[in-house]
């Protein structure tokens, strides 16, 4: 298994409180990259936050941004994805600007298994269904 992909399932299971507080470990992953004040929030859109955090953590190359789709610029191309590897995917429209993205784990079907942060407001293993997919990145 990757290094990153280690790190970022020792994260499993951090999720956000609710309420006006906030999970610190969240927190950390855009403090981590330089985000500080308002914009500092468990309920702010945070998986390019916690793919970048996973990376900068484990010394290798990372946006350093929170958009998902910026993960489309990072790496090499993949048609042949590997657990560990970045999947960037489309949310509301394939030509809207918003995006997810998380760690490859699995695809059964016309599923793909994604580790990553923010879903359901927490750090776990989702499926998402492959027509909503815009890349697969190798960066490490």
């Amino acid at each position: 298994m990757k290094k990153h992909l280690r790190y970022a399932f020792s994260q499993y299971g951090v999720k956000e409180l609710e309420g006006n507080k906030n999970n610190p470990q969240i927190t950390s992953y855009f403090k981590e990259l330089g985000y500080k004040g308002k914009m500092v929030k468990d309920e702010t859109a945070w998986c390019s936050a916690f793919v970048n955090w996973v990376l900068k953590m484990c010394d290798a190359p990372y946006t350093g941004k929170l958009n998902a789709r910026s993960w489309l610029d990072i790496g090499m191309e993949t048609s042949n994805p590997q657990p560990g590897d970045i999947v960037v995917l489309w949310r509301e429209s394939k030509n809207s600007w918003k995006g997810h993205v998380g760690f490859y784990i699995s695809q059964v079907d016309d599923e793909i298994f994604v580790l990553g942060g923010n879903q359901d407001n927490q750090v776990k293993i989702s499926g998402y269904p492959s027509s909503r997919l815009l890349g697969y990145r190798v960066v490490v």
